[in-house]
């Protein structure tokens, strides 16, 4: 995997005042996105008008599609010719789209997706908050695979982490989410967007060998397979049927078990790789509050007030969602009394943190259906609960 420094073309420099929406484009411009495909949503659909303003001077193609099945359609293309690609939606935007992530997941295309999180089911709440898609990103589509999803709470953070959303998906060969929410995608904040030559970016890793032997589902010692760019000259056959190292089609057990356990390890026996934690005063704590996105900041009045308190109380903010910290939450579990997971949702990520725990630390939510942010005073109320 090439490193290289971002394209000077495509980086506005310097302290910008930006909502989240608008940073998630210029990230994606600085790590070198030349097309993007999508179809307007609130509230993501700033992202999508940024980049409609941007993207022509830097020599990239933005196309507003008929839906957002369509869009999703379209990156898979343009990543398979080449470009770095991405688009932004919302729930019903992202329910749409989870067929065509199976797609990628099985045709092993890079490519990244903004989910700016409202509250749902269906139309729901289209301008307030939410957190309820966690689930629908890793276990959306059906059948087994892995994917990496990212959690910013900030607008720097937005910028930041679709740049490394980027860097993941042109590393592992996998679709790459960034979810994020209402609050986050409108809030304003300054982006300090670095020079160029300062932010790091991968570049995807090229099969450079004879045309003739190209396989493009052989992996790599990384377990990671080589790309070409359709139109290159290079015959290869590419299908979301379980297939073989050559592409093709072989339906039956025994190229399944491989398939599949191809489209999991590389992600799985990478994890130590890709995740990403925020912690802090987790040594000698009772009680560890995991967060992500939004709710992590909200959640850091109650902290500082439950510190105040006598209570010892660590962090935990998940950057990282997916794949999930298992192995840090079971390392934590048996030396705490207990996790408190505020989230906006009825337990998403709770029930996950549950899971790992496996029954040694009992897992407290403070959770609620979407529409508004956490009063830091329940939180601290879940604290208080757990050292009793």
């Amino acid at each position: 995997m090439r490193k290289v420094k971002a394209d000077p073309k495509g980086v506005l420099t310097g302290a910008h005042y930006l909502d989240g929406d608008f940073a998630i484009a210029e990230g994606g411009l600085a790590a070198g996105c030349r097309f993007f495909a999508g179809y307007p949503i609130t509230p993501s659909t700033e992202t999508a008008e940024r980049f409609s303003e941007r993207i022509p001077f830097v020599g990239g193609i933005f196309i507003q599609m008929e839906d957002e099945i369509a869009s999703i359609t379209a990156l898979i293309g343009a990543s398979w010719g080449g470009q770095k690609v991405m688009t932004v939606t919302s729930g019903p935007g992202f329910s749409l789209m989870q067929e065509n992530i199976g797609l990628a997941v099985m045709m092993e295309t890079p490519l990244v997706i903004a989910n700016v999180q409202r509250g749902g089911p269906s139309t729901g709440l289209p301008t307030l908050t939410g957190q309820s898609d966690m689930m629908q990103a890793k276990f959306g589509s059906h059948g087994d695979y892995e994917i990496i999803a990212l959690s910013p709470d900030s607008p720097q953070e937005c910028f930041d982490l679709t740049i490394k959303a980027f860097n993941l998906a042109e590393t592992f060969r996998v679709p790459v989410f960034v979810m994020t929410d209402e609050c986050v995608g409108h809030m304003h904040e300054k982006v300090i967007i670095p020079p160029a030559d300062e932010i790091e970016i991968i570049e995807r890793k090229w099969y450079q060998g004879p045309k003739d032997k190209y396989l493009p589902y052989k992996p790599d010692k990384d377990l990671v397979p080589f790309m070409v760019k359709a139109g290159d000259g290079y015959r290869f056959h590419t299908t979301g049927l379980t297939h073989d190292e050559r592409g093709y089609p072989v339906l039956n057990a025994e190229v399944q078990d491989w398939c599949v356990h191809h489209l999991v390890d590389k992600i799985r026996k990478n994890a130590h790789k890709i995740i990403e934690l925020q912690e802090d005063q987790i040594d000698n704590a009772e009680v560890v509050v995991v967060s992500y996105g939004i709710t992590s900041r909200v959640a850091i009045r109650a902290v500082q007030l439950a510190r105040k308190a006598g209570i010892k109380v660590g962090t935990m903010r998940m950057i990282t969602v997916w794949p999930f910290p298992e192995k840090r939450i079971k390392e934590l579990a048996g030396k705490i009394k207990a996790f408190v997971v505020p989230e906006i949702n009825l337990g998403q990520i709770g029930r996950e943190v549950e899971r790992c725990a496996f029954g040694q630390a009992p897992v407290i939510g403070v959770t609620h259906c979407g529409g508004w942010v956490h009063d830091p005073e329940d939180i601290l109320k879940a604290i208080k609960e757990a050292v009793r």
